[in-house]
């Protein structure tokens, strides 16, 4: 019987370490790849392997709901991934609440997210800041003192809101500026995002302005989105809440109102990054840090516009020529 039965104890064995030696030879990519779940809209929700020399980790990057997020947070993933981490993308979560909460959650390490948004929205910070560098030091000590989260060097743009109306409208109601636009409230229709007369900052500035965005004829929730836009164009809304550097601004030749009592802040975008994943992985500063400089008011518009303009480019292609462009990545 032994004698019967060693050939086939010797066929395992072999079996048994053939396999193993297959699976020691596929161990050198799995690091690198992962699965790919369910795109969302602007952007992929994806698993990428890291392209920068050998994976030190697997990151999480989600965004807003609009088309700036989502190219800023494309370009983050980019810069991550060519840093050697895989990323996990999360693009689309939906506003500032729910991107906040996933942050926080631990759903996600990391966001790209505007300074006065997160002082006057998620920490209810109501004072009135100008100065840009005060504004990054208090918001970046609340996030820290509250939610164990921090922020990264900020790009010099100002996203900041504004009322944007044509040529056609701002002549015949005589507008130019926010207290201007006050004073005709009761006239004019306005179009915008469905928390937008909810928003802390945006109570703060109409308190300034003496109270008129509850005044308007009447108010459509139009979304941060191109919605607005074209809206505006077919002449369903007069007036839409604007952002400084929405592309269609200047490629329909529309008209942005002054805000003459400065009663919005300064939103200059930054990488929020939870602190736990920012000390096991100090090299994320180092990738998106070198980023912030670039993104200026023109250069932003543009990218904006390559996605909302007629070319419809997708958020994700936009992003990785920007930094091809740059010298951030290969061709």
């Amino acid at each position: 019987m032994r004698s019967s039965i060693r050939p086939y104890r010797a066929l395992l064995l072999a079996a048994l370490l053939a396999l193993a030696l297959g699976a020691c030879g596929q161990g050198g990519g799995t690091a690198g790849g992962a699965a790919t779940s369910a795109p969302a809209a602007g952007g992929a929700a994806t698993s990428a392997p890291a392209a920068g020399g050998g994976a030190q980790g697997t990151i999480k990057v989600g965004s807003k709901d609009f088309t700036e997020e989502f190219i800023v947070a494309h370009m983050y993933a980019d810069l991550l991934e060519n840093a050697g981490f895989t990323v996990e993308r999360k693009i689309n979560l939906g506003g500032t609440p729910i991107a906040h909460q996933a942050l926080t959650n631990g759903d996600i390490d990391l966001y790209p997210e505007y300074t006065s948004t997160g002082l006057q929205t998620v920490l209810k910070d109501t004072k009135r800041y100008t100065d840009p560098k005060e504004i990054l030091s208090t918001v970046k000590k609340g996030y820290e003192d509250q939610f164990k989260v921090t922020w990264l060097d900020p790009s010099p743009f100002n996203d900041s809101n504004t009322f944007v109306v044509s040529q056609d409208t701002a002549t015949k109601y005589n507008l130019k500026t926010f207290s201007d636009l006050a004073g005709k409230a009761s006239e004019l229709r306005l179009g915008g995002p469905a928390e937008f007369p909810e928003r802390d900052d945006n109570k703060a500035m109409d308190q300034l302005y003496g109270g008129f965005i509850g005044k308007f004829k009447e108010f459509k929730q139009l979304g941060t989105g191109t919605l607005r836009y074209d809206a505006l164009k077919n002449g369903d809304v007069d007036v839409i809440v604007g952002f400084g550097t929405d592309g269609r601004i200047k490629a329909d030749k529309l008209v942005v109102l002054q805000d003459d009592k400065t009663g919005y802040p300064i939103y200059n975008i930054a990488p929020v990054v939870r602190q736990d994943t920012l000390q096991k992985y100090p090299q994320i500063a180092e990738a998106l840090n070198k980023l912030a400089p670039l993104l200026t008011d023109e250069v932003m518009s543009g990218l904006n516009y390559q996605v909302d303009g007629p070319d419809k480019m997708e958020p994700a292609v936009v992003a990785k020529a920007f930094l091809e462009q740059q010298g951030f990545l290969k061709k």
